[in-house]
């Protein structure tokens, strides 16, 4: 059955609606505004009916229609399967381009350096990074496989777990060359505390103040510091003695078996409630190139 609508019309609709512009969507349509607009008007047109509220005077965002907002999810699933069945053409290649998203940090300090054995076992395959704080839209951005930071739940995504984390406090060698200092735990009171606020948002992140209640110690003032929101300048601000940081185990693992980095207090165990997840669209996992990096990931992690 031939669709008598282009496809481009919809993606336009689709578009304006989620930005509630014209201009946000042509951007991401790398198309002018009056283009986008043209393109929603000739869907209405063959509809019969309006898509957006436009009668109302003052609107600085676009309103879709109670029909426009029905329809959207469906439009959007059909939208989904066809860049799925895209993907299905190209099964047939292992090479290509792969999207991975994941955050700078982990990017830095563990991805980076142990992806040249990747890149070694599938030389026809380039990776494209996408480093970003923020959740990302699969779809939108066509992103194949990330590895997220949390408690394993991201709707609409596989999470499979890769990795826990311990969280323990770390300095500079040069921190220790006072024998005096950081002795004990009890030390930390006169040191300046270092504090990881790339998570802060998330209830369950670990902090100085939930490591020291799991601890004995006390006088240890958990508000003051350096307060940093990259996990990967929290480190180098620790190897530039600046302070102690309490480190999340991943991340830091490089730098404290190179001896950039000492552990401090290994008696004390603190687990993380957050873990590394490697997530993907679950119609997407037998995609060879994905399947290949999935498969790379959990045996890197498990060495």
């Amino acid at each position: 059955m031939k669709t008598p609508i282009h496809l481009n019309a919809l993606r336009a609709f689709e578009a304006s609606a989620r930005h509630q512009s014209f201009s946000a969507a042509a951007s991401e349509l790398n198309v002018t505004p009056a283009a986008v607009g043209q393109l929603v008007r000739s869907l209405e047109d063959w509809l019969g009916t309006p898509l957006f509220h436009r009668a109302a005077t003052g609107r600085s965002r676009l309103v879709a229609t109670e029909a426009a907002e029905l329809a959207l999810p469906d439009i959007r699933a059909g939208f989904d399967r066809l860049t799925l069945g895209m993907e299905r053409l190209k099964e047939g290649s292992s090479g290509g381009v792969l999207t991975v998203t994941v955050s700078p940090a982990f990017a830095a300090k563990w991805l980076l350096p142990r992806i040249e054995s990747f890149h070694a076992a599938w030389p026809d395959m380039d990776v494209r990074l996408d480093t970003n704080l923020r959740a990302v839209d699969f779809v939108a951005q066509r992103i194949d496989i990330g590895v997220r930071y949390g408690t394993g739940s991201w709707p609409g995504l596989v999470a499979e777990k890769l990795m826990d984390e311990e969280v323990y406090p770390v300095c500079s060698p040069s921190l220790l060359l006072d024998a005096s200092r950081l002795r004990t735990p009890n030390d930390l009171a006169r040191e300046t505390l270092i504090h990881d606020l790339s998570m802060d948002s998330h209830t369950d992140f670990p902090t100085w103040a939930a490591w020291v209640r799991n601890t004995s110690i006390t006088g240890v003032l958990t508000t003051r510091g350096m307060k940093i929101n990259n996990s990967a300048a929290v480190l180098q601000a620790a190897i530039d003695g600046q302070g102690v940081a309490l480190a999340r185990s991943v991340m830091a693992r490089d730098d404290v078996a190179a001896g950039r980095l000492v552990r401090l207090f290994p008696q004390i165990t603190f687990e993380s409630a957050l873990a590394y997840y490697v997530v993907y669209r679950p119609g997407c996992a037998s995609l060879p190139r994905l399947k290949a990096f999935r498969d790379w990931l959990f045996e890197v992690a498990g060495r």
